[in-house]
């Protein structure tokens, strides 16, 4: 049997363009180098795909239980039979269904330990909630079926910026901010940043949550009442090396972030928004805190693009050998600690392979 990591990939929305940078991800046989893919959906929607971007020889090892798994190919999971309508760049509720039937599958694999990692395709938050109505995205899923805290860290080249609160609306982070949960917040991403990612003494910057961090409480008290009590009592620990609060505009406009292993952002869009300018065709969404692996490509669904293939696999061959990254880092983390790697070598982007 193979030792390498079973890897399970989630089909996510399939009138988007998940399914095409899925097969143009995994035609390339050489993955199977680093790797045992398994799919979970439907071989029906992957050979409607094929025929509609082109890719006619792509094939995949169809089976109905991991006992099954060719080692040495890309496998297909089958998770549903019946013949599905698809409906290239609609959010359709039928699409939803299966998106989160896929999930549910390989979400209880991964907690089962029978695979080491997921990478979950995009799909469309409201149509799964149809189905599954406390759904808010995959890496609060994940958590709760884990019963794992956890932790959302956007990964590029010269990034890592993770989120202090995940999709919550702008009118509530205020109210969900406390010292408690950026201490805990910050301790989950030096964590990773160890484990996951070989940075032996990681780096982390706190942005604030208001402008001109607040100016001494004049544009907002989060920062006086919150934020700086919690950077002061993990100094204090002398465990960690942080800094901040940092005004995000600042930050990142000076290129202050280049000098930081990892930044902890306080809201969804104050870390995606610099994260996905630099890095859109090929970051990577990583959730770190979980007992397994996961990863997934840092875009949505793209539905202008369905059907017309021009959506481009980047992103998600960068998550999946990532995934990889982070499976073999982890395997070899207490090896690691006795004979460090050099400091900051998070800095190089260990997980693209130019194919």
């Amino acid at each position: 049997m193979s030792k390498l990591p079973i890897i399970g990939i989630t089909m996510g929305d399939i009138n988007s363009i998940a399914t095409e940078v899925i097969i143009k991800t995994l035609a390339d046989n050489r993955i199977s180098d680093y790797c045992v893919p398994v799919v979970y959906g439907s071989p029906k929607v992957i050979s409607y795909w094929k025929k509609t971007i082109g890719m006619h020889d792509f094939q995949l090892n169809i089976i109905k239980s991991l006992d099954q798994i060719n080692h040495k190919r890309a496998n297909i999971l089958v998770c549903w039979e019946e013949e599905t309508e698809i409906k290239p760049g609609e959010a359709t509720e039928i699409a939803g269904k299966y998106a989160f039937k896929s999930l549910e599958m390989a979400t209880r694999d991964a907690v089962d330990g029978k695979i080491q990692g997921i990478v979950t395709a995009p799909l469309n938050k409201h149509t799964v909630s149809v189905h599954s109505p406390n759904f808010k995205g995959h890496t609060e899923y994940l958590a709760i079926q884990s019963n794992s805290a956890h932790l959302m860290v956007l990964c590029s080249e010269d990034l890592k910026i993770a989120l202090a609160t995940g999709h919550v609306p702008v009118k509530d982070v205020s109210a969900a901010l406390s010292e408690e949960l950026i201490q805990k917040k910050v301790k989950l991403l030096s964590e990773s940043l160890k484990k996951d990612f070989g940075i032996v003494k990681p780096r982390i910057a706190v942005l604030a949550l208001n402008p001109h961090a607040g100016e001494n409480g004049l544009l907002g008290s989060e920062e006086t009442d919150i934020i700086i009590p919690a950077i002061e009592k993990m100094r204090n620990e002398g465990q960690l090396t942080i800094l901040g609060p940092y005004p995000a505009d600042g930050f990142f406009g000076s290129n202050q972030y280049q000098k930081f292993d990892g930044i902890l952002a306080m809201y969804h869009d104050q870390g995606l928004v610099p994260f996905k300018y630099s890095s859109f065709d090929s970051g990577v969404n990583y959730t770190a805190g979980l007992p397994f692996v996961r990863t997934s490509p840092d875009h949505g669904t793209a539905y202008s693009l369905a059907g017309k293939n021009e959506a481009s696999e980047q992103s998600m061959r960068n998550a999946l050998f990532m995934a990889i990254d982070i499976w073999n880092q982890r395997k070899n983390f207490d090896s690691i600690n006795e004979n460090p790697l050099p400091l900051n070598p998070g800095k190089r982007e260990r997980f693209r392979i130019d194919f």
